[in-house]
């Protein structure tokens, strides 16, 4: 005798379509998607599209679940713009997060880092203190937000001199991920207001998305089209001219020249490459200073000198990778239990670190547990410039990286006896020891 109950059990096992769960439920399930896969989804069915249009549930749902925990959704705009305006916008602009140094001749300007806030996106300029401490100083540089009009609103603080009038309208161009330039907006739409333009940008695969969307670009097909044909074609040059002359007219109206900046990519250690990132540490003259650490794609490692407590960026980076202050090609650490010989190398050694009350030198020794020792090739220029006066062949000389069991590292060579100690500068994405 068959049981009814089975049968229902038998039949209720087939496929169940994604129509049968309640809206609510189809809404969250998307929420989990890209903009291009939610757009390939919305094209299977008309009631697809408006389900995936849906701007109060669906696209805050996809802001919140991505950016929730790192700025307030709601607060953009003042909660007047669409969420899936906001989502291609802030989309855009993550990749501005982390450390950018300026580009091209400069060698003035701290390391810029941009940063989350509740309703905006800054940046700041970052250098090292100047009082014997690990402190961090951090000075507005760049705010970007959105009106409640869902314009892009950008303002640089050159000078940082915190006043309201001195703030300059500026337009930011992201090209790609690790370039962007910044440039006074003389003749925007309205006091205050300008445009983000970014390259390889998302914008069309977003569900409804609107070519006046905050984010894009001010310039239509038509008018670039325009452009390039007024260059070419018949009268083309007094075109040309007219194009010259109002670029001369707009360079006479500004007041700051544009500025390019390139990102520091890998700024963090990650467990694959421990010693990687930006880290700060005691420079020459016994101030604080950035040190960037980076591997290369052949198993080596090399450190370079950034930014000193002057707030100067060292000069040019075709500098530093020409005389690194540590290097190696060999990734072998030595594990613990160490050789005596390495105990006592290390045992014997004074820590220089900053402090504020004893001459900016942190007399420690032994205090750290070194979980590796890893050998290191230095820079007798950077990273010990006595010994140029007293070696005859400054090549080659040897040294230590002491990795610690909180994730920090030392490093120091084997003709003097100290050990650099460098902390970190960022801790989930936050700069730490702020001034």
């Amino acid at each position: 005798m068959e049981d009814p109950k089975l049968n229902n059990i038998e039949e209720s096992n087939g496929a169940v379509s994604f129509s049968d769960f309640p809206e609510d439920v189809q809404l969250c399930i998307l929420s989990f998607l890209t903009p291009p896969e939610l757009s390939s989804f919305a094209s299977t069915s008309k009631r697809f599209v408006s389900l995936c249009k849906n701007d109060a549930k669906l696209w805050f749902s996809m802001c919140d679940r991505r950016w929730g925990s790192k700025t307030r959704i709601k607060k953009w705009g003042d909660g007047n713009i669409t969420y899936r305006n906001l989502y291609q916008t802030l989309s855009r602009w993550e990749s501005l997060i982390g450390f950018w140094r300026q580009g091209g001749q400069a060698t003035s300007l701290p390391l810029i880092f941009f940063e989350w806030g509740p309703s905006f996106l800054a940046g700041s300029r970052v250098s090292p203190a100047k009082d014997g401490s690990y402190g961090v100083v951090k000075a507005p540089f760049l705010w970007m937000s959105l009106s409640p009009e869902g314009e892009v609103v950008n303002y640089l603080d050159p000078e940082t001199k915190f006043s309201d009038k001195d703030l300059v309208p500026v337009s930011l161009s992201l090209m790609g991920s690790t370039h962007f330039v910044v440039e006074e907006d003389v003749a925007g739409a309205r006091p205050g207001s300008s445009a983000v333009i970014i390259e390889g940008a998302i914008g069309e695969d977003l569900i409804g998305y609107d070519s006046g969307s905050p984010g894009t670009s001010p310039g239509s097909p038509s008018e670039i089209y325009q452009y390039f044909a007024n260059r070419t074609s018949p009268g083309g040059e007094r075109a040309t001219r007219r194009q010259r002359r109002r670029e001369k007219e707009k360079q006479l109206r500004r007041k700051l020249e544009s500025q390019h900046f390139v990102k520091i990519v890998d700024c963090s250690p990650t467990p694959a490459r421990p010693l990687q990132g930006l880290w700060k540490g005691i420079y020459d003259d016994m101030n604080l200073g950035f040190y960037l650490v980076a591997y290369d794609d052949i198993g080596g490692i090399s450190c370079q000198k950034v930014c000193d407590s002057s707030g100067h960026v060292c000069t040019g980076v075709r500098v530093m990778s020409k005389h690194p202050v540590f290097w190696t090609t060999d990734l072998t650490y030595s594990e613990s239990p160490f050789l005596p010989e390495e105990e006592n190398l290390y045992n014997s050694r004074i820590h220089l670190r900053p402090n504020a009350t004893a001459d900016h030198i942190h007399q420690l020794t032994g205090i750290e547990v070194v979980s590796r020792i890893l050998c290191i090739n230095l820079s007798y220029d950077l990273a010990i410039p006595y010994m140029i006066r007293t070696t005859s062949n400054p090549v080659n000389a040897q040294g230590r990286v002491w990795q610690y069991g909180d994730g920090t590292f030392g490093f120091g060579s084997l003709q003097d006896s100290f050990i650099r100690d460098l902390k970190h500068i960022t801790k989930n994405g936050n700069l730490l020891d702020i001034m």
